[in-house]
């Protein structure tokens, strides 16, 4: 059986919080999604990273006294 659906989508505003890996964000209709995930090593890198470290605080910026 077919499906044929005719849409029409107005959007004012999008906000998007955050996307991962693997995520998908759909608006309307498709038929079907295959989900796909693919990991690749562009940089050639063979060690893990080191460990992250905490940055220390940044000072804040007082405007000079006149």
């Amino acid at each position: 059986m077919n499906f044929h659906i005719n849409q029409n989508i107005s959007i004012h505003l999008l906000k998007v919080e955050g996307v991962s890996n693997s995520s998908v964000l759909q608006i309307g209709s498709a038929g079907m999604i295959k989900s796909l995930s693919n990991l690749y090593n562009t940089g050639g890198f063979t060690e893990p990273a080191p460990e992250a470290t905490t940055p220390e605080p940044i000072a804040p910026l007082i405007p000079p006294t006149t």
